[in-house]
């Protein structure tokens, strides 16, 4: 089988590194790839947001199979036009991926689907947003509705904060056209679980529990990230909050087909599990970034076979087989990060880290240079995964990974998944 991925960022070296150890795949193309991608396939250099020059490449390449790594092609509408052309794709449609283009189109779903979830409101006037902050007491979610790379969230301790939250997406259209509308949610406490699931259009399978760390700084502090760090399976999610979870994925993608929109691919839900039990926060449309830095090693049953079920409506009964023990994956990110970010600074040490038993690099944001040199070209540049027979081992490993790379600015937290070994399930 020939492979296409498209996307040039962590989540993208994953789904590569994975799918070149199946058996069942003789190639991968990456589209456009970068530095630790190109150790392993062949990069295309077509960015991974140019539609056109995809579908092109597809004509080319004739892959048998196209994996799409990022929301923004799925969004665009990319797996539709490679549908038409007769080739499978591991990704919804346009249609379908609205559950992560557009947070108000969700929680409308969520609601009409009587799917648990916390109580929102979806406004584009200011006065508006600001009198159901009021109505929430002050302390609110404030999520700009459209796509903006895991950045247009506040979790918003009082009033100010959330007025100003409403504020920079409305007024000073700090996410552009993704916050023309803004979408106000109660703020809802407990742990959070990432869940992911693959659907065929009709079926779900479950995958395991993972869960990511969104803020900058240790101790869950700072702004909100695309993900500083992550950990599978989650020990602290006892069976009976695990299945609660599941029929709340498969009540989505029924809801979708009902809709006229089959869901096909990987869809993640991340929620917070309440008092009340465990209750959907948002959606996304492809696997999560850390997440699938931790997911993917752990899993034994081949890919091709799993993303070609579900491109292909074929996905079967039988339970996805993962492999014993844990994976632990840090990010290491730009000075900055995640706000502005100088790129081009000189990398060091990033070879002798995948040396390090259970170790594996994943590049995020690199580049090289001229004269080759691997140079940073990100806000998050790489996702060191360990694995290990506990989360404890996991974790050790990664961070003495990370400890042999070195690049002016480079900052991580040091508290991923710290806790997770002395967690009671729940």
């Amino acid at each position: 089988m020939r492979v296409l991925v498209v996307g040039g960022g962590g989540r993208e070296h994953a789904l590569v590194w994975r799918l070149v150890r199946d058996p069942a795949v003789a190639e991968v193309v990456a589209a456009p790839g970068n530095p630790g991608i190109a150790e392993l396939a062949t990069c295309a250099p077509v960015a991974a947001d140019d539609v056109p020059a995809l579908v092109n490449l597809v004509d080319e390449r004739r892959p048998d199979l196209v994996v799409v790594g990022p929301e923004v092609p799925l969004v665009a509408g990319l797996a539709d036009r490679l549908r038409e052309r007769g080739v499978p794709v591991f990704g919804p449609s346009a249609a379908a991926a609205r559950l992560e283009g557009s947070k108000a189109f969700a929680k409308d779903l969520l609601q009409r689907s009587g799917i648990p979830t916390a109580r929102s409101g979806s406004f584009d006037d200011v006065e508006k947003a600001s009198a159901f902050v009021d109505e929430l007491g002050g302390r609110a979610v404030v999520k700009a509705d459209g796509l903006a790379a895991g950045k247009g969230v506040v979790v918003a301790a009082d009033r100010e904060e959330a007025i100003a939250a409403i504020h920079a997406c409305l007024l000073e259209r700090s996410f552009g056209d993704a916050g023309s509308i803004v979408v106000v949610e109660e703020l809802l406490e407990g742990p959070e679980v990432s869940a992911f699931a693959l659907a065929d259009g009709e079926r779900v399978v479950p995958l395991i529990l993972s869960r990511d760390h969104k803020r900058i700084g240790d101790g869950d502090t700072g702004p909100n990230t695309g993900g500083m760090g992550a950990f599978a399976p989650v020990a602290s999610v006892g069976a009976a909050v695990e299945e609660a979870i599941w029929p709340m994925l498969e009540r989505t993608v029924l809801a979708m087909a009902e809709a006229g929109a089959p869901y096909q691919g990987v869809l993640y839900a991340g929620l917070m599990l309440t008092a009340d039990g465990p209750k959907v926060l948002e959606f996304n449309c492809r696997f999560g970034d850390p997440e699938a830095q931790v997911l993917l090693p752990l899993l034994r049953t081949e890919p091709s076979e799993l993303f070609l079920a579900a491109a292909t409506g074929g996905l079967g009964e039988e339970p996805v087989a993962w492999r014993s023990g844990a994976a632990v994956t840090v990010v290491v990110a730009s000075d900055g990060y995640p706000g502005t970010v100088r790129p081009g600074v000189p990398i060091r040490g990033s070879g002798g880290a995948g040396t390090v038993e259970g170790v594996t690099v994943f590049h995020a944001g690199t580049a090289r240079d001229a004269d080759g040199q691997l140079v940073t070209a990100g806000g998050r540049v790489f996702a060191v995964t360990g694995e290990g027979a506990t989360v404890a081992e996991a974790r050790e490993r990664a961070y003495h990974g990370l400890a042999q790379i070195d690049f002016d600015g480079m900052t991580f937290r040091t508290d991923i998944a710290a806790h997770a070994s002395t967690e009671v399930p729940a």
